[in-house]
């Protein structure tokens, strides 16, 4: 089975420096999960977490395609940041700012106390806070949720990113550059009925994601 970390195309694009990994799977609570289930290729996005050298992820136990996870299938994960569109001279030479990384592994199926603290991770990871704020998990709750931790192993990762700009200008009056792209997070939107203030939790992601104005460029 090819090393991940073996570049195959530009490889300047590529590192094995294992802090870029982490930044963007801290960064992006987002990825895609792909295997093979039936001899079928299946996928599906998921919330995930990174817990030190393994990244966890979760799901109903009647998921069947998590069964098959549970059952020792092999993954890849995929995680992505778009961060700029690079608008060149034409369209072919434009492009986009990015950093991607996909991993390869089996998940490993936490249980008892694993399982809570790796569900509390998770929640933890989107809601700084937020388990102070609510009720433990229920028994019944826990037994309805798998949690699965897949291992961040040397040689079965790789990390690509594509920085930058656009050639030099050669048209002074086609316009090119880059348009930066970012997440920022909205107003909350209280659930009618509650009375509460925006709770510490919440805070943290505004802080976190700010909305601030930005001007348009002269025309």
């Amino acid at each position: 089975m090819t090393d991940l970390s073996t570049p195959t195309r530009k490889p300047e694009r590529y590192t094995d420096d294992r802090a870029r990994l982490d930044e963007l799977l801290d960064e992006v609570p987002v990825g895609v999960l792909a295997t093979v289930v039936d001899g079928l290729p299946w996928t599906v996005p998921m919330l995930t977490a990174r817990d030190g050298d393994r990244v966890l992820l979760h799901g109903s136990t009647g998921a069947g395609a998590l069964l098959h996870l549970r059952a020792g299938a092999p993954v890849t994960l995929t995680v992505m940041s778009m961060d700029g569109l690079v608008v060149a001279e034409s369209a072919f030479d434009s492009s986009a700012n990015y950093r991607s990384a996909v991993l390869r592994g089996t998940p490993v199926e936490l249980t008892g106390e694993d399982a809570r603290a790796g569900l509390d991770r998770l929640t933890e990871r989107l809601l700084p806070g937020r388990t102070r704020e609510v009720r433990s998990s229920t028994r019944r709750e826990l037994a309805a949720t798998t949690c699965l931790a897949l291992p961040i192993e040397q040689g079965a990762w790789l990390f690509k990113a594509r920085t930058g700009g656009t050639d030099p200008a050669t048209d002074a009056d086609v316009w090119s550059g880059v348009i930066p792209l970012r997440v920022v997070a909205g107003m909350p939107e209280p659930t009618p009925g509650v009375t509460a203030p925006v709770p510490p939790s919440v805070q943290a992601v505004l802080d976190a994601h700010p909305a601030t104005p930005v001007s348009a460029p002269p025309r």
